[in-house]
């Protein structure tokens, strides 16, 4: 998400938010079943991708980006299908998100990047110094977003308001890459109640992780963790036998 620059300033700021889906979910992050053979979901899997879609139905997003393998297709679509306001968001697929090299999504992560500052750029030339609320508003009906007094993310601040919101399907073995990359290189904060056990576990498929991150021309990206693996959307679906 962006956040409007300063008309003084000569640097652009801003924040999105990442969730993600890892088949398991990611980013908005959302994971997606497996990575090796590319076949389709299995009837649990479908069963998963709706639940994501349930949980995530008023959650606003700005892009999507999917791995181009036919599962992580499948976990996107289940998602859309149940939004209130994306159904028709144009999805980009990316061979980058089922790759298993830590490398492969820091070059993702810098493209991402370096989109949301672009686009930031262009939407300050025609609406400069304004600030939006609308997506912090339906995170926070969903995640524990901004609840923290010592966010500096806090969603009811007055800093800049969030420019974009990012939908990524991947697999988890590339999310626990990516979450690794920023964890050690990125030094990402984390919730204090995160335990080291959820920390290094692997995301169960459609697990959701949450990241708020903070973008400066020309500075390291300040990233906050909201939250990582999510699963109680899962809590319905049973295992088909």
């Amino acid at each position: 998400m962006l956040a409007p620059r300063s008309s003084t300033s000569a640097s652009r700021t801003v924040r999105h938010k990442c969730c993600s889906l890892a088949k398991a979910l990611w980013h908005f992050s959302v994971a997606a079943e497996g990575q090796g053979i590319d076949e389709p979901l299995s009837e649990t899997g479908l069963k998963q991708a709706v639940a994501a879609g349930g949980f995530l139905t008023n959650v606003t997003f700005t892009h999507a980006f999917s791995s181009d393998l036919t599962r992580t297709k499948q976990t996107m679509c289940g998602i859309l299908e149940k939004s209130k306001f994306c159904k028709d968001l144009t999805v980009k697929y990316d061979s980058r998100l089922r790759e298993r090299v830590k490398m492969r999504g820091k070059d993702f992560f810098e493209f991402l990047c370096q989109l949301v500052l672009e686009e930031a750029g262009q939407k300050e030339q025609f609406s400069p110094g304004t600030r939006s609320t609308s997506l912090e508003t339906c995170l926070t009906e969903v995640f524990p977003l901004g609840k923290s007094s010592n966010s500096e993310f806090n969603a009811g601040g007055g800093g800049p308001g969030l420019a974009a919101s990012v939908l990524v399907v991947s697999h988890g073995a590339f999310m626990r890459n990516l979450f690794d990359y920023f964890l050690t290189d990125l030094r990402c904060s984390l919730p204090a109640a995160l335990s080291k056990f959820e920390l290094t576990s692997v995301s169960p498929n459609t697990g959701i992780s949450l990241f708020v991150i903070h973008l400066e021309e020309g500075r390291q990206p300040v990233i906050q963790c909201v939250c990582m693996n999510l699963r109680e959307h899962l809590n319905r679906v049973t295992e088909a036998h």
